[in-house]
């Protein structure tokens, strides 16, 4: 018998391989023209999809193969968020991303809804269209965080919490649609004798049934798995371990509890998080994921009908409006009525100023269930494609306009809260804090174990942090702290930095350090400055720029080491690192 039998076996091989080849390659090409251009690698994956989609000439890709790639590609891409899915990160900012997050879906929602309304949709139509475009892409903003080197300021993880916040409110959408689809002018594959209420009570308890699975079983079962699989030594199998759960998990929270592919991966990665492979689980599967990831969005670009952006220009630039002037002025809104910084709600804004992939999701589930229409999923498609790529120009504009506001000191004075006790420290605070102690800016992980050493030796301090929920923590629990921005010399007039006896930048916004230290040293220019650095490149540009004492984490963590190996064998003078 042959080995291959080419009137049967070939032309599905070809078919396979002919999609990937072709979905990939032209993803690589379109992606990095898309990135030396500056706009973010995404659009250009969303075009290679339209470029082999079956809206326009010449070679067309398998779209029944290339939905099912999607398909892998939601579970790896959702299994991805929650396994990045920190639930300390979140409750950090949950003053400012969960009822904003919350108040802005509502207000683009409407606004999508409205604006599809008056088109003449259904309100089925109409509801799935508005929430399409109220949640921002988590890959994109990622990406434009990074770029810019401000992922993990305080701005960043409020943008982060905030999309957060929309992927889980996204995920309760998923699942809720299909049991609310009949009463809304679509259908579903449930008993259509079933009331909507009773429906989405089943739905509910089906969820709630998996969490309590995952939560009481998942947390114990998956961990001790991963560690047998991990004593075999063997990488492959540990990788082959974490794909094989995010896929099974996925398939079978589908198959026995009813619930998306895309909650069961989301699951199985809030799961793994929380045990000790998850660091390396990430690592292993993170060039796995990114592949079909790319594969989802190529396959999201075939479903695109170019003919919209000609036949419908005015819906296009309508659904442009909401995602890119409608969602920004709210949030901007949303962030200044919570009493944040004019600079954080630029950030915010600018962060929601696009759609992604939950966007894409939802569409193809609203199409499936016959609530929105084809326009409906090609407009969504075009106002996510113009939206990306607008997105770096959006953030770009965020200078201008605060050197703009400097220019125009009443308006910037109205815009900016009123001021707010946290940033000034209390009149009780003892007379030690005030004199001869340490400025420490930054309260992460860094900043907290300084913070013990601090308090253990007896050696006064005062915290300057820019996240008001940990400076609210930390006066209830006695810690002198300051709210603000360190680079603004009134956050540091307010830790009585001409006192000091030393400035310790311990936050990670090392973007920030020299105007920090600028800042200090005019105010106080005895001061010492202490600053924590990523490498030894950006430690050496540090130093000679006459910053001060720059350590390196990798450095002090070698220096420990061979300290504690050089006592260990007896080096006269070496005591064994603690």
């Amino acid at each position: 018998m042959p080995l291959l039998d080419r009137t049967t076996a070939l032309p599905h091989a070809v078919s396979l391989i002919t999609t990937l080849a072709a979905g990939f390659g032209l993803a690589l090409i379109l992606g990095f023209i898309a990135a030396r251009l500056g706009l973010p690698a995404l659009v250009g994956y969303l075009l290679a999809g339209i470029a082999i989609g079956p809206a326009t000439p010449g070679f067309v890709a398998d779209v029944e193969i290339a939905a099912q790639l999607a398909e892998i590609g939601v579970m790896l891409l959702m299994f991805g968020v929650g396994l990045h899915f920190a639930v300390d990160d979140l409750l950090a900012v949950r003053k400012i991303a969960l009822p904003g997050a919350v108040v802005q879906m509502v207000v683009a929602t409407a606004l999508g809804a409205g604006v599809a309304t008056w088109w003449g949709w259904s309100l089925g139509a109409a509801l799935v269209f508005g929430i399409s475009l109220s949640v921002a892409s988590t890959v994109v903003l990622l990406k434009a965080l990074e770029s810019r080197g401000i992922l993990d300021s305080a701005n960043g993880r409020i943008a982060v919490g905030w999309l957060v916040v929309e992927d889980l409110a996204m995920v309760l959408v998923l699942v809720l649609l299909p049991a609310l689809a009949p009463s809304l002018g679509g259908t579903a594959s449930s008993d259509s004798t079933r009331g909507a209420g009773l429906t989405v009570l089943i739905t509910l308890a089906q969820v709630g049934a998996f969490i309590a699975f995952m939560l009481i079983v998942g947390r114990r079962f998956f961990p001790w798995a991963l560690w047998h699989v991990t004593k075999t030594g063997s990488r492959e199998l540990f990788t082959l371990c974490i794909v094989a759960a995010a896929v099974s998990i996925a398939y079978g929270s589908a198959a026995l509890f009813g619930v998306s592919f895309a909650l069961g991966a989301f699951f199985a990665g809030m799961v793994l998080r929380e045990s000790e492979f998850s660091q390396r689980a990430a690592e292993q599967t993170l060039p796995l994921q990114d592949a079909f990831a790319v594969l989802f969005f190529v396959s999201v670009g075939m479903l695109f009908d170019p003919n919209v952006l000609v036949e419908e220009p005015l819906h296009v630039l309508a659904t442009v409006a909401v995602i890119v002037v409608g969602k920004s002025v709210a949030a901007i809104l949303l962030v200044l009525a919570l009493r944040y910084p004019v600079k954080t709600a630029l950030t915010v804004s600018a962060s929601l100023a696009q759609v992604g992939e939950f966007s894409f999701i939802l569409a193809g589930l609203g199409m499936t269930l016959g609530l929105l229409p084809k326009e409906g999923q090609s407009l969504i498609l075009a106002g996510a494609l113009i939206s990306m790529a607008l997105n770096p120009f959006v953030f770009t504009a965020i200078e201008p306009i605060q050197r703009w506001l400097v220019r125009h000191p009443r308006l910037s004075e109205r815009l900016e809260p009123a001021a707010n006790p946290l940033t000034e420290l209390p009149m009780s605070t003892e007379a030690r804090f005030l004199s001869n102690q340490v400025v420490l800016v930054g309260w992460g992980r860094v900043g907290k174990r300084i913070a013990d050493a601090l308090s253990a030796e007896g050696v006064p301090f005062v915290v300057a942090e820019s996240n008001r929920e940990l400076v609210e923590t930390l006066r209830a629990r006695g810690v002198p702290a300051v709210w603000g921005d360190a680079t603004i010399p009134d956050v540091l007039i307010q830790a009585h930095i001409r006192d000091a006896r030393a400035l310790v930048i311990a936050t990670p916004e090392t973007v920030q350090v020299r105007k920090m230290t600028e800042v200090a040293r005019a105010l106080n220019p005895d001061v010492d400055v202490v600053v924590r650095s990523h490498n030894a490149e950006e430690a050496e540009r540090l130093r000679s720029d006459g910053i001060g004492t720059v350590f390196v984490g990798e450095t002090e963590l070698a220096r420990s080491m061979t300290r504690h190996v050089l006592g260990l064998v007896g080096v006269k003078g070496i005591q064994p690192a603690i």
